[in-house]
């Protein structure tokens, strides 16, 4: 059987190498497989960096999914070993934490759709529930954000030892509770709501004010508060 051809990046005309092209252009005039072909460096023995971009786009045609892959997802793929693969999860990190620092480095809350906008693009495409809290200063300015758990809510996972213990440790005036819906419907459970209150009595017994628990769907969310399930 003839062994297929490869050809290899450094083979191809100048003005076709990705990097080269960076140069000469710019990032912003790349195609995403240039981009991603970058950042995989080389290719495998059968492959060049293009062609398991071109593989890895076949796979995640669209940034998000790529984004969304775990490192084991990514090794399924021909030609990605544990290291590209690592390479290719840090640079979405990046990304992830350039988007949230372009929010400014303290967004202030004012309502339900600023601290939902603050999480929305990240959480509505996770696969199991995440709960995660919104440290807040005496301003309504965030601190930090936490992840608390990882898992359906109830009171064995989220327990409020465990979430006011960085509340204190850094100062949070009050904080907001957010989890996603996998399902992509937002609406609350009966456990999303007990669980709310439980936390709300622990805030007031510290004096860490829970001003809403906001719960993330596909592209909408709700604000329990909102609802009338947190005290005024």
């Amino acid at each position: 059987m003839q062994e297929k051809l490869v050809v290899k990046v450094k083979e191809l005309p100048a003005s076709e190498r990705p990097r080269e092209k960076l140069w000469q252009l710019g990032p912003r005039a790349l195609a995403l497989r240039d981009l991603l072909a970058i950042i995989l460096r080389v290719g495998s023995r059968r492959d060049s960096a293009l062609t398991l971009a071109d593989r890895l786009l076949a796979k995640y045609p669209g940034l998000v999914d790529l984004a969304a892959a775990s490192v084991e997802d990514l090794c399924q793929i021909e030609g990605i070993g544990p290291a590209k693969a690592a390479q290719l999860k840090a640079a979405c990190e990046l990304a992830r934490r350039l988007a949230r620092a372009s929010c400014g480095e303290r967004p202030a809350i004012r309502g339900p759709s600023d601290a939902a906008r603050l999480v929305m693009e990240e959480m509505r495409h996770l696969d199991r529930e995440h709960f995660r809290v919104l440290l807040l200063n005496t301003k309504r300015r965030v601190i930090a954000i936490r992840d608390v758990s990882v898992g359906g809510l109830d009171s064995s996972l989220v327990h409020p030892r465990e979430l006011f213990k960085e509340c204190i440790r850094r100062s949070s005036a009050a904080v907001i509770l957010v989890h996603n819906h996998p399902s992509g419907d937002p609406q609350p459970s009966q456990d999303d709501i007990r669980v709310t209150r439980r936390l709300c009595e622990a805030g007031k017994l510290l004096g860490i004010e829970v001003l809403d628990h906001i719960i993330i769907g596909d592209n909408k969310f709700v604000s329990l508060k909102e609802m009338g399930f947190l005290e005024s």
